[in-house]
């Protein structure tokens, strides 16, 4: 008989099989599954909450289930290989529907090479590197899979998706789940495979260069192939699934007319500590996390008074146990973004640290001026790094002492560190909201302040700064009907699950107006 048990454990018992089985005081044939886990470090005594089923009669989470293409229902173009774009590949078909996903950058193992030559060589590919190539600028990060989103259901087949595709089941319960860098693109190049065995179509280095408008309405897209030149055209409804990087696009965009906005964005810095410190101010310990609890996280979020402005900071795409990388996506940019392993086991814990940058701090009511402002300072970052990607850098001391770093702390970032005043990088204003976020921060985790913790530039890409915009209820282009915006490109997303979903919801409208 199915049945739901809520228990409260030490990690020595929540984290080993056999105490755990005994703590659910299992019988003979039974079995069960963890529902929901997470750790509660508000104390010393850290202790897990879990839910666990006894005996489940269904599977805990659904996955997409796609079926062949049918050619009576034509295709849909979907531009982009990120989250957004796979999901509603994969939903189109669950319609019978053939999905063309058109990617400007290259498959996983290809695109490995390009992003290796970013810190070896010094040399980034403007169709193939964090951002862009099959994935999106997900693949190569930690994988985090929690969202603010509350819609369940659609999370819940999120998450049963990738675990069909090779994801641990851990993913399904953890209240932070992850994937990991080094399991990831294996899994996409599964999925990629699954939608080409149901009849859908994937094609790499071929990267969109407009969009075909009739009476008002998007027909389709034009496109090159990028290894041979050759200029393509593909015909359909168009779900436009491109990533936050993309402002090549953004700018035909603007040029064809295509309703945008700006939007707000949060920009600042990586901070990279060492995870031993981190483990022992977030589990209360000198000894740290001990053999059983996982690499510690933290979440800071504070609003402070600079220049007559209520501003918001704090942390973003925390990565315990992890790397800070070079997220450039044109050979003129400095820019970082952190990845862990699955098993979190580096010897660095790194943050991204931004302050909101509204739209009220725009000269212009231009819908790409936030873009532009975004731009400028990623050029201007890496002047500051000598016109390489190595980025510059300060030590947590020395920023709040408003003096520069001789020299920086041990880093996990490949192409090296130029000791730096980033005063001399970022905006006065969000040089203070920091300040005053840290000040905050250091008083709520004691052993935060530290000469060991460094301040890495820039984080700049933690959302779009622009918006497509679209119906609330066709998801189409208020501006051109048959084009659908979609996932963290548009707008209307910001991490793994949440582009999915969206894509899920894009392909979902585009299938009612088929089928």
């Amino acid at each position: 008989m199915q049945k739901d048990i809520t228990l409260r454990l030490p990690p020595q018992k929540a984290f080993d099989s056999r105490a755990l089985e005994k703590a659910l005081g299992l019988s003979k044939g039974d079995d069960y599954v963890i529902l929901r886990r997470s750790v509660d470090a508000r104390r010393r005594d850290i202790m897990v909450d879990l839910v666990c089923r006894i005996n489940p009669e269904a599977p805990v989470a659904e996955a997409i289930e796609m079926k062949d293409a049918d050619p009576a229902n034509g295709q849909v173009i979907v531009v982009g290989s990120g989250p957004a774009g796979l999901f509603a590949a994969m939903t189109l078909l669950e319609h019978g529907i053939r999905p063309v996903v058109i990617e400007r950058g290259k498959d996983v193992h290809s695109r490995r090479v390009d992003i290796a030559r970013i810190s070896t060589q010094d040399v980034v590919d403007s169709n193939s590197n964090y951002s862009f190539g099959e994935g999106g600028a997900g693949t190569y990060s930690d994988g985090k899979l929690y969202t603010r989103s509350k819609k369940r259901g659609e999370n819940s087949k999120v998450l049963g998706t990738f675990v069909r595709y090779g994801a641990s089941e851990t993913i399904l319960c953890d209240a932070h789940p992850h994937i990991g860098t080094d399991k990831l693109p294996k899994i996409i190049e599964n999925i990629r495979n699954a939608i080409i065995s149901h009849g859908g179509e994937v094609r790499f280095q071929t990267k969109v260069t407009d969009i075909v408008i009739n009476d008002g309405r998007c027909t389709g897209v034009k496109a090159v192939d990028l290894a041979t030149g050759e200029e393509l055209s593909f015909d359909g409804p168009v779900i436009l699934a491109i990533g936050n990087a993309a402002r090549d696009t953004f700018r035909m965009l603007k040029d064809k007319e295509v309703s945008m906005e700006a939007k707000s964005l949060a920009m600042g810095v990586r901070l990279e500590h060492p995870q031993h410190l981190i483990d022992q101010i977030q589990y209360h310990s000198p000894k740290g996390r001990g053999d059983y609890l996982p690499a510690a996280e933290y979440s800071f979020s504070t609003q402070v008074d600079v220049q007559g402005r209520r501003m918001g900071v704090y942390s973003f795409c925390m990565c315990p146990g992890g790397f800070v990388v070079p997220a450039a996506s044109d050979q003129n940019q400095v820019v970082v973004n952190g990845m862990s392993p699955s098993n979190r086991g580096s010897r660095w814990a790194n943050s991204g640290m931004v302050v909101e940058f509204p739209t009220s701090i725009l000269p212009d009511s231009d819908c790409l001026s936030m873009m532009e402002l975004q731009e400028k300072l990623e050029q201007r970052t890496f002047i500051a790094a000598g016109r390489t990607q190595k980025a510059p850098a300060q030590r947590l001391t020395d920023f709040m002492a408003k003096r520069e770093s001789s020299d920086t702390a041990p880093s996990s970032y490949a192409p090296g560190l130029t000791p730096s005043d980033l005063d001399d990088v970022l905006p006065d204003f969000c040089s203070d909201a920091l300040r005053s976020g840290f000040s905050v921060f250091s008083r709520q985790a004691n052993g935060f302040m530290t000469s060991e913790a460094t301040l890495i530039g820039t984080e700049t890409r933690t959302s779009c700064p622009v918006r497509i915009v679209r119906d609330p209820d066709s998801l189409q282009s208020i501006s051109n009907p048959g084009l659908y915006p979609c996932g963290e490109g548009a707008g209307y997303a910001g991490g793994i699950v949440s582009a999915a979903v969206d894509g899920m919801r894009c392909a979902e409208a585009v299938s009612r107006i088929i089928c």
